[in-house]
């Protein structure tokens, strides 16, 4: 059961949500469009890197607030967009998706560990990217008009390249944990 007051931020958990928040905004900026609606980022990889090291529910908080901060006008999204057409439009499902599954990726890792990198890439795909995609696809389809064909096949190429990224990310983690193990212990 979800007891609140073993999930109460401490300085050092704000400052590590919104570090991680600025990294992913810094990730999301140089893009590749090859579908001409979804671009190819690295924001992922800033999604991947909060929710290992930072865990439940830290994790999903930066995301919830990189999310946050595209909705009130900031230009840190994909490729440098902001304002609530981002979240409403073709894409946002693929951001409401990163909440959800920064919370599963960062229980996961809580619970599995960080030290196992094959245990932390299977949290990642779980997570980060079967939820991302469960989520973002039909989105992505029902904003565009779109068949599920249409939507499989644009969602094919992204799997590479989170691939990628789950690899970096399970290898950062488990360097990062063994030099700085107190990133991933709570009080």
């Amino acid at each position: 059961m979800f007891n609140a007051a073993t999930y109460r931020a401490t300085p050092r958990d704000l400052a590590l949500i919104a570090m991680f928040t600025a990294l992913t905004a810094v990730l999301a900026l140089p893009t590749i469009t090859i579908s001409g609606i979804a671009p190819i980022t690295l924001q992922t990889l800033g999604f991947m890197l909060a929710a290992t090291l930072l865990g439940f529910p830290w994790g999903a908080a930066s995301v919830a607030l990189y999310v946050l901060l595209i909705v009130i006008g900031l230009p840190i999204g994909a490729g440098g967009r902001g304002g609530l057409a981002v979240l409403t439009g073709p894409t946002g499902g693929f951001l409401v998706g990163a909440i959800v599954g920064a919370l599963i990726t960062g229980w996961l890792v809580d619970t599995w560990g960080r030290t196992n990198p094959l245990k932390i890439a299977l949290a990642n795909v779980i997570g980060l990217m079967l939820i991302v995609y469960a989520v973002g696809l039909p989105w992505l389809g029902w904003r565009t008009g779109s068949g599920l064909f249409a939507k499989l096949t644009l969602g094919l190429q992204f799997i590479p390249g989170d691939l990628i990224k789950v690899a970096i990310t399970a290898l950062v983690t488990v360097t990062v944990v063994r030099a700085y193990p107190k990133i991933a212990q709570r009080p």
